[in-house]
């Protein structure tokens, strides 16, 4: 009996030592065979599916222009009627200023005007009258002279003598009579204090400042008590009629950009009202320095709620295709003398594939030559491995437009 339970103990051992051994060779088969097939990696299946193309950066709401406010003479500040934010219609005063040498040259001239009018031109007509009479009677003592003379009654010296004084009096009151004739009323001398008095006046009027333009207040730079002076800007009003997006955009993209494309805005503050925006102008040089182009875009109907300098984020559209043959751009490998090539599958070896890129979306690429629908190529184009390297593929979903995946890389990209 013991013999044959020893003998039963002995078989199943070997039984396990023999299932181990198949196992381990399964296991090291299986090993092989996997090493042979090579690593396992992800990748995308091309297929034919509509595309967009995009143009994607960070721009700021800006008024189209802006009215600087400021004084044209130098006074004290009274009254600041605005604060910044509040919407001004053209004639809403904005400041009060005060300037007291004016107000004293406004005294000055009406007061030489009262003058002129009470006791300059009054004296000026007694002058001339006095002078008149003057020579009115120089003149009948040159002729009681002359009767004289021509009775040989006195020396011709004495005639000369009232001739002489006849001639200043008649000059005297000439040179008087135009003098008061400058000084009448509407003449010269008033016509002179009124246009002093008038330029007076018209500088005083510039002591409040209005609105010449609608629009909103932007910043202020003048407080109650300053002095100012011109050429000092004292308020910044954005003129109403319309808001722009200033948007600089890499260089790379200035191929792709045109004026009237429509693109897709939101602000940071508000990230769920979109808005539409149109490009209506593409500066006609680069920055250097950053290497970035400046593009302004129209927006129409923008809410109340938007304020000038906002962070906008934008999405031009500038291209779009019904179907497009694609490959995720990640698949994408940019090789150093400027051509493009994807990591494609084929009978479970990778193969190098040189591409030709047509449309460039924000997530996708069009491929125009080079691959086929149904063609596998690698998640990363970038890999290490050699040309003709035996992998395994794991099937990854194509990204769609809208994911966190997608839009991690900012695109187009350069293929340059």
């Amino acid at each position: 009996m013991k013999v044959k339970l020893a003998a039963h103990a002995m078989n199943y051992k070997m039984a396990l030592i023999i299932a181990a051994a198949v196992a381990l060779a399964v296991g090291l088969a299986f090993g092989l065979y996997r090493f042979w097939q090579g690593p396992e990696l992800p990748a995308y299946t091309i297929k034919a599916q509509p595309l967009v193309q995009t143009v994607v950066g960070t721009g700021r709401l800006a008024s189209p222009s802006r009215a600087k406010i400021g004084s044209e003479i130098i006074a004290v500040v009274v009254e600041r009627r605005v604060e910044e934010g509040d919407v001004v219609a053209p004639g809403d005063v904005l400041l009060v200023l005060r300037s007291d040498e004016l107000l004293a040259q406004a005294r000055g001239a009406e007061a030489a005007l009262e003058q002129l009018a009470k006791s300059t031109w009054p004296q000026a007509q007694l002058a001339a009258t006095q002078a008149l009479m003057q020579y009115q009677q120089a003149a009948r003592e040159t002729q009681r002279r002359r009767a004289l003379m021509e009775r040989q009654l006195i020396a011709r010296e004495t005639l000369e003598q009232a001739v002489e004084v006849e001639s200043l009096a008649r000059a005297s009151a000439e040179q008087v009579a135009l003098a008061a004739l400058a000084l009448a009323p509407g003449n010269t001398e008033e016509t002179v204090l009124r246009e002093r008095l008038a330029a007076t006046q018209a500088l005083l009027a510039k002591t409040i400042i209005k609105a010449e333009v609608a629009g909103t207040v932007l910043t202020r730079e003048v407080e109650p008590g300053d002095l100012v002076q011109p050429g000092r800007v004292l308020l910044e009003i954005a003129r109403s009629g319309g808001t722009e997006i200033v948007l600089p955009l890499d260089e790379k993209n200035l191929a792709l950009m045109k004026v009237g494309q429509i693109a897709q805005c939101f602000a940071d503050a508000f990230p769920d009202q979109l808005f539409t925006a149109r490009i209506s102008e593409i500066a006609p040089s680069v920055n250097a320095q950053q290497g970035t182009v400046e593009v302004r875009l129209q927006v129409s109907n923008l809410a109340a709620n938007f304020r000038e300098g906002m962070t906008v984020s934008v999405n031009v559209q500038t291209g779009a295709r019904n179907q497009a043959l694609v490959v995720p751009n990640d698949a994408l490998r940019v090789l150093p003398g400027g051509g493009v090539n994807v990591g494609r599958v084929s009978d479970g070896k990778l193969n190098r594939t040189p591409v030709s890129l047509g449309l460039r979306g924000l997530v996708m690429t069009e491929v125009t030559a080079g691959l086929s629908s149904g063609d596998r190529v690698l998640a990363e184009g970038k890999t290490d491995l050699p040309d003709g390297s035996r992998v395994r593929v794991s099937d990854l979903a194509l990204p769609q437009a809208g994911t966190d995946r997608a839009n991690a890389r900012e695109l187009p990209v350069s293929f340059n």
